[in-house]
This record gives C-alpha cells, structure tokens and sequence, in this order.
C-alpha cells in the first residue's frame, strides 16, 4: 500500500499490520448498532420510546461502496428500532436482524444464507454483547470508542469512535486491501 500522506488507514496498519492481510478476503461486513453506527446515545421520549439517533454520513457511503463492489453489509444488533429499520433500507443493508440476544445464532444462519466461510467476514462490534460474534470473524473490528475488553481482542482499532466515522474507516481499509478504493475514488472524482 503506498501513501503520500498519513491517512486513518495509513495510521491503523501501521499499528495493526495483520488487518491489512485478513481484509483481502473480507466477502461480507457484520456490523452492531449503538457504540458503532451510532455513538451509542440512546434518546428517549417521555414514553420511553427511542425518539432519534444519530448516524455518521460517511459511514453511510462507505457501506454503499462496499456494496458496489459486491461486498454485502448486515446488521446484528440487540435492539429494536424503526429508527435502525428505516437506516438499513436507505443504505440498501438486506441483511438486519434486530432484538437479537444470541448474535452468533444470527452470523451463523447469515454465513449458512450467504454460503460464506467465518475467513471471510469482517465484524465491528464496541462491547461484550458483541463478542462472541466478533470471535466468528476473520477480521475483528472496533471503533476507538469500544470498551477496553473488546479493544484487546481486536485485529483493528479505528481511529474515528463509534458514529463517528469509524465505520468508514473499517470499508477503506477493506477496499484499498482489495485494490478496489483508487478506482471508486476516481469515479467519484469525475
């Protein structure tokens, strides 16, 4: 990988260098919700009803990237949320399993779905709850954010936190591992 400038990428495999190998074969992103697309903030109504949340755009088009080059992305989250439904569907995210307790049932029945071996899917998870899926995953992902318990399992820590952009980030590095970034990056810039 050549870089005239020091970049999240650039930064991340200097410090985690296996990531970079373990993202050539990445055929599908797996990723939880609070803590990761979103900064983890929950709002509440008076009825105690999730009210809003907030998403980072460029994680949006990260995910839209991937899914240009063939490479799907799914949703495994513990909570329920129109808020999360209604995300998902704009970015075209087919895969969503939402009130999920046990997410390695839901990774092994997506792997079974989409024919994929555990070498093949990347994983970003902030928390324990996402452990034991993150522990399926050729690439283990976490935001800068994530708990320190999931931060010393990790085959990258991003630089951006959790709903911040850190999303975009783990898509970059897929794609620039899979020669695929200087070509989207040129199309774009047509």
């Amino acid at each position: 990988m050549s870089n005239a400038f020091n970049t999240p990428v650039s930064n991340a495999l200097s410090r985690f260098p296996q990531a970079w190998e373990r993202a050539t074969h990445i055929k599908l992103l797996v990723l939880d919700v609070d803590g990761v697309l979103t900064n983890g903030q929950i709002y509440l109504g008076a009825d105690g009803q999730e009210i809003a949340k907030a998403f980072d755009i460029q994680d949006g088009l990260g995910i839209k990237l991937l899914q240009q080059c063939g490479i799907p992305c799914a949703v495994i989250t513990g909570r329920s949320s129109p808020i999360v439904s209604a995300r998902c569907a704009e970015l075209g995210i087919a895969h969503l399993f939402m009130g999920v307790t046990q997410k390695t049932i839901a990774l092994e029945q997506l792997l079974t779905t989409l024919n994929l071996e555990r070498d093949h899917i990347a994983v970003m998870g902030d928390d324990w709850p996402d452990l034991p899926m993150m522990h399926q995953a050729g690439l283990i992902a976490c935001p800068a954010s994530a708990h320190a318990g999931v931060k010393q399992q990790a085959h990258l820590i991003t630089e951006r936190a959790g709903g911040y952009g850190a999303v975009r980030e783990l898509c970059d590095l897929i794609l620039q591992a899979q020669n695929r970034y200087e070509a989207l990056l040129k199309k774009a810039g047509k």
